[in-house]
């Protein structure tokens, strides 16, 4: 409606309302100098150029008082609409009351209801207590309390300002967005929809919470693709899992994908997942997370971390079952504790909850006081407390001890 003189297509108004010429728009004296020649109760007039929009209001109307040097008229019962080309609506607006203004041309609208189109079809459904409206022919802005409504999926979206680009199949609501669905809560800076493709972009301090897997996510851009169940963190994200409202684990990366379908988050580049009880974690380039099952999976290189212990355990692969507590790690596996103590192996598996490893395949176990070293097929017992037995594998391979005699400090 910006700088559009034309805006005003058809307008009901009653002969016996009283209203002045002074700081009316150009455009609206013929429509007055109209009604007074034909005497007619009510006029619809059809803007030059072809306009599509369409503004309806019912009597009566008042004219501005004349210190208002903004507001020209004060319409009642407002209808304002927009049509494409081939006339299917792209918006349409009511409202209780809305002023007429010479820069927005409609503003301060009151308790206004509106529907936005995309094809032909009602996409969202908007509604506020108060707000501006403006509108340019190609986008309309929303200014105030905002609330829009997806018929097609639930979504409810709350902010201060809306704009819909329908040429674009964008809707952008901003300022204070808080976002809720069945699926997912979400608050941040602005939300950009892709009606067509049922798609939002969340983006600045992005906070979003799924009822199911318990779980929140945190990062500066989310992609939600809403029939794919799926949420797109594209950059540094999170993530809190909980169990009976209680945290339970964490993960982060610089980039995740989480299916709410599946409930398995795939966590990429610098990925880590941390469990809070035994305090360990997991990182790796790229792991697969299981919220349902809550098990750990990774194909790449990966290095678990017990922080209370400080013993670092390094494989190509490896899982993590997390209400077992148990880590099984695979080729060329390497431990190593506080006072240097190491282990290597072809596999591993660590028992957390009993401070507890078991090796197998052409393993080495080095300590540093005493100076030992043992090599085997199998090994079993506590890293961190260097208690471990080395054995054979029953098919007559013997265990090797070496030990390493320290070097004698020289007296001058």
């Amino acid at each position: 409606m910006r700088g559009n003189n034309n805006l005003i297509d058809s307008a009901s108004l009653s002969t016996s309302s009283s209203f002045s010429f002074r700081n009316l728009p150009i455009s609206l004296i013929p429509l007055i100098s109209l009604i007074f020649s034909c005497s007619l109760i009510s006029i619809g007039l059809v803007a030059c150029g072809g306009s599509q929009t369409h503004v309806a209001t019912k009597p009566p109307f008042k004219s501005p008082s004349p210190g208002d040097k903004d507001s020209n008229l004060t319409f009642f019962d407002v209808i304002l609409e927009q049509a494409d080309e081939v006339g299917r609506p792209i918006w349409k607006v009511r409202a209780k009351q809305a002023k007429y203004t010479k820069e927005k041309q409609i503003g301060a609208a009151e308790s206004p209801y509106g529907e936005l189109y995309q094809d032909g079809k009602v996409v969202y459904q908007v509604q506020a207590q108060m707000a501006d409206i403006e509108q340019d022919g190609k986008q309309l802005f929303l200014k105030g309390k905002i609330v829009a409504t997806d018929p097609r999926n639930g979504i409810v979206l709350r902010g201060n300002e809306l704009e819909w680009r329908p040429k674009e199949d964008l809707l952008i609501v901003r300022n204070q967005l808080n976002g809720t669905h069945k699926q997912l809560q979400a608050v941040a800076q602005e939300a950009r929809v892709k009606t067509r493709e049922q798609r939002i972009e969340f983006s600045g301090g992005v906070v979003a919470n799924s009822s199911e897997p318990q779980l929140q996510m945190r990062t500066e851009h989310l992609i939600w693709r809403i029939k794919e169940e799926t949420l797109i963190g594209d950059r540094p994200v999170q993530m809190d899992h909980y169990k009976n409202n209680q945290i339970s684990d964490r993960g982060r990366g610089d980039s995740a994908v989480v299916n709410l379908k599946t409930k398995i988050a795939t966590v990429t580049k610098n990925a880590q997942i941390e469990l809070l009880d035994p305090p360990v974690q997991v990182a790796s380039n790229s792991m697969s997370w299981n919220l349902n099952s809550e098990t750990v999976t990774t194909n790449s290189p990966v290095r678990v971390f017990h922080r209370a212990e400080k013993l670092a355990v390094t494989a190509n692969q490896g899982e993590m079952k997390i209400p077992q507590k148990t880590v099984y790690l695979t080729g060329n596996v390497y431990g190593v504790g506080e006072r240097r103590q190491s282990l290597k192996s072809k596999t591993l598996t660590w028992y957390l909850d009993k401070k507890l490893v078991e090796a197998q395949g052409d393993v080495v176990y080095r300590q540093v006081d005493p100076p030992l070293a043992f090599t085997g097929q199998k090994a079993s017992g506590n890293l961190y407390a260097e208690t471990l037995v080395v054995s054979g594998d029953g098919s007559g391979n013997k265990v090797v001890t070496e030990i390493i005699p320290q070097e004698r400090k020289v007296k001058n």
